[in-house]
C-alpha cells in the first residue's frame, strides 16, 4: 500500500523559523509611537539671539531622565544645564547656558513614549548664522541595533506563548476534555507556559538599554534593572510574572487531577471552576499588554484597554486553539483519537473568536488611523492591510475545514463499524488458540515461527498474524508476544484512522492555517511596534506644516494639547499674502480625526525676535464652526516671525504653540 507521509514537529518548527527570520530580514528599526511635533527654536531655523532654552513638543507624553534632552554646540560639547522639565501639557524644554556663540547647535532628544516604545532623533538651529558642526550621528540607537532586534524577538516569542498557552488549555477545557490526557498536548501547553515565562524575564533584562543606550553590555546593569521596575512597562511585566505563577497552578491541575477525575458532577464543578479561574489568569496576562501599549495611551484609553484584552483573548482562543487541534490531529495516540464532535466545538469556538476579532479590531483601526488615507500612506496602516488579508486568508481555510469536519462527522459510524470488526476478528484469533500438541510442534519451529511474526507486525499493510504460540514456563516469551500483538492492533487502528478522507483533509486544511497564522502572528507583533497612522500623519502635518502656495499665502500647522478632556487637536493657520502690511488671517480648529470643532477661546501673536518687535496680539472674530478669522492685520516688516497660536479648551485648560515662518 502507498504509505502516507506527514509532516513531523521538525518541519513545523521550521517553518515558524523561516516566516520569522523573513519578517526580521526585511523590517525597518523599530518606528516609535510619539512623534516630535513642534520645537522651539524650530528644525533649521537661524536665530540672532541666543535662546535661553529649547523647547520640543510631542504627540502624547514622554518619560524623560536627566541626559534625555541635549543641546550640542558646533564642537559637540554640551550646552544644557540642569534636567529637562515638563513646561505645560506634551511640551518639554531644557535651560541653556548664557553667552552661547555663533553657529549651529544640534538638539538630540531620547525618551520613552506612553506606550512604552522609546522615540529617539535629532536637528539643528544656528546662532547668528550656520556653521560647521563636529556632532556626529553616529553610536548605538534606542529601539535599534542588537539589542533592539533581541526585544522584538522576545516580544514575538511572548505573544506566541501566550496564545499557545491560553488557547490550548481552552482547547482542552472547552473542546476535547479527554485531551487532558494526552501527553503531546500538554507538552504543547506547558511549551507555553515556558516560552511566555522566559520572553518576560527575557523582556525585563533588555529593556533598560532597550530604551537607552541600546548596549549589550548594558543588559545585565542591576541599575538600569531598578529604573525599569519603576516604569509601567516594568511593572506590567513584573505583573505577567505573578500571573504566570498562578498559570503554573492551573496547568498541574489541569493535567494532574482533572484528567484523572472520572466523569460525574465532581469532574463538572472541576471544569466550571476551571474555567472562570482559568479567564481570570488568561485575561490578567492579557490586561499586562493592554496597560502598556497602545491601548494605553490617545483616545479613549478606558475603552481600548479592555476592547484589546477582548481582541487578545480572541486571538488566543483561534490561534492557541488551531495549534493545538493540529497537535490533536497529528500526534495524539492511535487509541485516543481526537473525536469529530471536539471539532465541531472547536469550529463554534473559532467562529465566536472571529467574531469578537473583527468587532475589536475594526474599534481598534478606526483609533489608531483615524482617516481612510492612512491606510495606504502610512506603513501602520499597510501593515494592517496585511493583517486583514491573512485574516481574510484564514476565514476561508476555515471553512474548508467545516466541510472537512462535517465529512468526519459522516464517517463516523463507519469508523464505529471499523472498529467492531476489528474486535470480532480479534475474538475469532482468540479461539483459534493451539492446543498443546500443537505448542509442542511450534517449539521446535519457534525461531522461524518468530521471525515471521515479526516481519508481520513490521508489515503496517499485513493482516493479524495468526495464532502466536505461548509458554506460561517462559514469561519473557509471553511478554514478547503480548508486545507484539499490542504493536499490531495500535498499528491497525492506526491504519484506519489514517485512511479516513475526511480526517486526512481535515489534517492539511488545519496545517494550512496554522502556516498562515504563524505569518499573520508577525505582522500583528511588527503592528505593536509600529507607530500608529493617526500619530504618523499629525507628525507629517506638523514638520511639513510651512508652505507657499502660489499666490504667496503662507499656510502653518500646529498640533496642540492643552491636557483635558477633547484637548487634542490641530491649528491650521492661512497667512495672505504673508508680506509687510496689511494681511488677512484664517485660523481652523480640528480634532485628530480632521472634524472641525470649537473651543473657547484662541489668540495669536506675532513676535519678531531679532528686532525685538512684538508681541503683536490679535484676537480673530469666530466666523463658523471651527474658523475665525481677521483682517488689516499689519505686519510692520519682513523676516523670521514667530507666531503663537494660544488654544484654550475650558476654564483650566490652554496650551500656546508656536512655530517660526518666513514673511515676506
Amino acid at each position: 500500500m502507498t504509505r502516507t507521509i506527514t509532516p513531523r514537529p521538525r518541519t513545523l518548527v521550521l517553518l515558524l523559523l523561516a516566516a520569522l527570520g523573513a519578517l526580521l530580514a526585511g523590517a525597518a528599526p523599530a518606528s516609535a509611537h510619539a512623534a516630535l511635533t513642534g520645537s522651539d527654536p524650530a528644525q533649521g531655523v537661524v536665530v540672532q539671539q541666543p535662546p535661553a532654552r529649547v523647547s520640543l513638543t510631542f504627540s502624547e507624553k514622554v518619560a524623560m531622565n536627566g541626559d534625555s534632552l541635549r543641546v550640542l554646540d558646533p564642537k559637540g560639547k554640551p550646552v544644557q544645564t540642569g534636567a529637562p522639565d515638563n513646561v505645560r501639557g506634551t511640551t518639554y524644554s531644557v535651560r541653556l547656558k548664557g553667552g552661547l556663540g555663533k553657529g549651529t547647535y544640534t538638539v538630540t532628544y531620547e525618551v520613552v513614549s506612553a506606550d512604552s516604545h522609546p522615540v529617539a532623533g535629532a536637528y539643528t538651529f544656528s546662532i547668528g548664522a550656520p556653521s560647521r558642526t563636529v556632532v556626529s550621528g553616529s553610536g548605538p540607537t534606542v529601539g535599534g541595533g542588537v539589542v533592539g532586534g533581541l526585544y522584538q524577538v522576545g516580544r514575538y516569542v511572548s505573544y506566541a506563548g501566550y496564545i499557545v498557552l491560553v488557547g490550548g488549555a481552552a482547547f482542552v477545557l472547552l473542546c476535547w476534555r479527554r485531551g487532558a490526557g494526552v501527553r503531546a498536548l500538554q507538552r504543547l501547553v506547558v511549551g507555553g507556559w515556558l516560552a511566555l515565562t522566559a520572553a518576560t524575564l527575557w523582556l525585563l533584562l533588555l529593556r533598560g538599554s532597550y530604551t537607552t543606550t541600546g548596549k549589550v553590555a548594558d543588559v545585565f546593569d542591576l541599575g538600569l534593572l531598578g529604573q525599569v521596575l519603576e516604569t509601567k512597562p516594568g511593572a506590567a511585566l513584573v505583573s505577567r510574572l505573578l500571573l504566570l505563577a498562578a498559570a503554573a497552578l492551573f496547568i498541574a491541575v489541569l493535567f494532574g487531577t482533572y484528567q484523572r477525575r472520572e466523569e460525574g458532577a465532581e469532574k463538572r464543578d472541576l471544569t466550571f471552576g476551571l474555567g472562570i479561574g482559568g479567564l481570570v489568569v488568561a485575561a490578567g496576562l492579557a490586561t499586562s499588554w493592554a496597560m502598556s501599549e497602545h491601548a494605553s495611551v490617545g483616545l479613549q484609553p478606558g475603552i481600548a484597554m479592555p476592547v484589546d484584552v477582548v481582541h487578545l483573548l480572541a486571538v488566543a482562543a483561534w490561534l492557541g486553539g488551531l495549534t493545538a487541534l493540529l497537535v490533536a490531529l497529528y500526534r495524539a495516540p492511535a487509541g485516543t483519537p481526537v473525536e469529530a464532535a471536539a471539532v465541531r466545538r472547536f469550529s463554534r469556538l473559532a467562529f465566536g473568536s472571529v467574531v469578537a476579532l473583527v468587532a475589536t479590531g475594526v474599534y481598534q483601526s478606526w483609533r489608531q488611523l483615524g482617516s481612510w488615507s492612512a491606510f495606504t500612506d502610512t506603513r501602520y496602516g499597510q501593515l494592517l492591510l496585511a493583517k486583514i488579508a491573512l485574516v481574510a486568508v484564514m476565514v476561508g481555510l476555515a471553512s474548508v475545514s467545516r466541510r472537512w469536519t462535517g465529512r468526519l462527522s459522516d464517517q463516523g459510524a463507519e469508523e464505529e463499524r471499523a472498529a467492531a470488526e476489528v474486535g470480532t476478528e480479534k475474538e475469532s484469533v482468540t479461539a483459534a488458540k493451539p492446543t498443546a500438541g500443537q505448542d509442542t510442534a511450534a517449539r521446535g519451529t519457534g525461531t522461524a515461527d518468530t521471525a515471521g511474526q515479526e516481519r508481520a507486525t513490521a508489515d503496517a499493510g499485513a493482516s493479524e498474524p495468526g495464532p502466536a504460540p505461548e509458554d506460561s514456563g517462559d514469561p519473557r516469551r509471553a511478554a514478547q508476544l503480548a508486545r507484539q500483538r499490542a504493536a499490531v492492533d495500535t498499528a491497525r487502528q492506526k491504519r484506519l484512522r489514517d485512511g479516513d478522507a475526511g480526517r486526512f483533509g481535515l489534517r492539511r486544511s488545519v496545517l494550512a492555517e496554522a502556516a498562515v497564522a504563524v505569518v499573520l502572528l508577525a505582522v500583528t507583533t511588527a503592528l505593536t511596534q509600529t507607530e500608529p497612522g493617526r500619530t504618523e500623519q499629525e507628525a507629517k502635518a506638523a514638520t511639513g506644516a510651512v508652505t507657499a502656495p502660489r499666490n504667496g499665502s503662507l499656510s502653518l500647522s500646529l498640533p496642540f494639547d492643552t491636557g483635558g478632556a477633547d484637548g487634542k487637536g490641530v491649528v491650521a493657520l492661512d497667512i495672505d499674502p504673508a508680506h509687510a502690511g496689511a494681511n488677512s488671517l484664517h485660523l481652523f480648529v480640528r480634532k485628530p480625526g480632521g472634524q472641525l470643532f470649537d473651543v473657547p477661546e484662541v489668540k495669536i501673536a506675532l513676535t519678531l525676535e531679532a528686532k525685538k518687535i512684538g508681541p503683536l496680539s490679535v484676537a480673530p472674530e469666530h466666523i463658523t464652526t471651527g474658523h475665525w478669522s481677521a483682517d488689516g492685520v499689519q505686519i510692520p516688516m519682513a523676516g523670521d516671525w514667530k507666531v503663537e497660536v494660544t488654544v484654550r479648551t475650558s476654564d483650566i485648560d490652554e496650551v500656546t504653540v508656536s512655530k517660526n515662518a518666513q514673511i515676506g
